[in-house]
């Protein structure tokens, strides 16, 4: 019996981000990823907000949220869980790799989390 290897995607350098720093990602053929440092570790999300098209990047953070810049809801980075309206649709969350000093993600093990 055989065992697959995750197949990891560099994402960015760990150094290109400061702690509470949020990266936007593009990679051929999938959506906008968004990378974040906060004072726990990294965390990869889906980039574009459930409630609009917007680059959650482009927003804020602040107490392990990332705000949405179009409406203001917000989502947990941790988690990908909806914290505040009107988002209430979850965001996928990715594992996060760090090797060499870069950031690494396996994107068939994004996960979406209940919204409760």
């Amino acid at each position: 019996m055989s065992v697959d290897a995750p197949k990891l995607t560099r994402l960015c350098g760990a150094d290109e981000l400061e702690e509470n720093e949020v990266l936007q990602v593009e990679l051929e053929d999938i959506q906008p990823l968004a990378v974040y440092r906060l004072s726990d570790g990294y965390f990869v999300t889906d980039d574009t907000c459930t409630h609009g098209a917007a680059s959650l990047s482009d927003g804020e953070i602040e107490d392990g949220e990332i705000e949405c810049p179009f409406h203001s809801g917000c989502f947990d980075i941790r988690t990908g869980r909806a914290t505040e309206h009107p988002c209430t649709i979850p965001i996928k969350t990715y594992p996060v790799t760090i090797c060499d000093g870069d950031i690494f993600t396996d994107l068939t093990e994004g996960r979406i989390m209940d919204n409760e």
